[in-house]
């Protein structure tokens, strides 16, 4: 963490509190005060803050009630807890660290202690931010192709049939779409993998940037074939979305080893869960299965075309 943190001092003491926050905002802090632990939460749920620093004995909710509050409520980012008091005894120090302390300070603070605690605080709070990006990456890897950079089949696993559950419940449209590139084993054979790898990228990027930024969001389904998951899209416009995913592939081009180019198509099929659907049921899969039979008469009739399904009945749409 490059820059300074926020604290929050809980200290019903005015004088005291004063004091406080004088010596931390010399030192380059960001400080807010709250009178009491009751305040003091209500401070925690408007605004974030990396450390608090809270007196032990304090009217209405105490220095260890509000360490337990805060364990037990704010779990989203961690908080590092100083108790400051006056009691010196390890039975009572012991007792504020198991309340969900992490360190604690003896009044009157001295400030170069103080200082010094600080920067330990700084240092838990660098090692779990670090920590959790460390976990963001692990599962950016474990839910993304390590090839074209969408979402690959674990998350499709994992979101698809959460996505169609929350489109049930709150009677929300959901269009599931299957993309299979026309003729790619040609492709492979002609010009060889590596370039064949480079039209998987390509129109993986060309499919993300067709789709709703952060709505939509695109899974490799497996060899050729791309899955587009679109929230909150009935029949009218998945044609339409579904059309410009055909165009923007058809228009790609790429050069072959020779200095010329080459051109592929796609086909899809897409199958809606109108907003009316009935059937609790219903399956994210069984959309699926659905636009898998689509894109199978989209393959017999020619390639490169869209054809439709809306839940309990077809469309021959093109």
């Amino acid at each position: 963490m490059s820059e300074k943190l926020d604290i929050l001092v809980v200290e019903d003491s005015p004088t005291q509190a004063l004091q406080l926050q004088f010596l931390l905002e010399s030192e380059g802090y960001e400080v807010k005060v709250a009178r009491n632990g009751r305040e003091g939460l209500e401070f925690l749920e408007k605004q974030p803050f990396s450390i608090v620093i809270t007196d032990w004995v304090m009217p209405e909710m105490d220095g260890v009630e509000l360490c337990r509050a805060i364990r037990a409520k704010m779990d989203k980012d961690y908080i590092y807890l100083f108790l400051v008091t006056a009691k010196s005894s390890k039975e009572e120090i012991v007792k504020g660290l198991e309340g969900g302390a992490d360190d604690y300070l003896v009044k009157p603070i001295e400030p170069a202690e103080l200082v010094a605690r600080l920067a330990t605080a700084r240092r838990v709070l660098d090692l779990e931010e670090t920590l959790k990006e460390r976990n963001r990456e692990i599962s950016r890897l474990l839910h993304t192709d390590h090839l074209t950079k969408v979402f690959n089949r674990n998350h499709l696993d994992e979101q698809l049939t959460t996505v169609c559950k929350q489109a049930l419940r709150y009677k929300r449209s959901l269009t599931v779409v299957l993309c299979d590139i026309d003729h790619f084993k040609k492709v492979n054979d002609t010009y060889g993998h590596l370039l064949g790898d480079e039209v998987l990228k390509a129109i993986a990027r060309a499919l993300k940037e067709t789709i709703r930024f952060g709505v939509d969001w695109v899974a490799r389904y497996g060899g050729e074939e791309f899955v587009v998951v679109l929230p909150e899209t009935a029949d009218d416009g998945a044609l339409p979305a579904c059309e410009r995913m055909r165009q923007i592939v058809a228009d790609l081009r790429f050069a072959d080893s020779h200095g010329g180019n080459f051109l592929v198509t796609a086909s899809f099929g897409y199958a809606v869960m109108p907003a009316t659907a009935t059937n609790k049921a219903v399956t994210g899969y069984d959309l699926i299965g659905m636009a898998d039979d689509c894109l199978y008469r989209a393959k017999n009739e020619g390639r490169n075309r869209v054809v439709g399904a809306i839940y309990g009945r077809m469309n021959d749409e093109r």
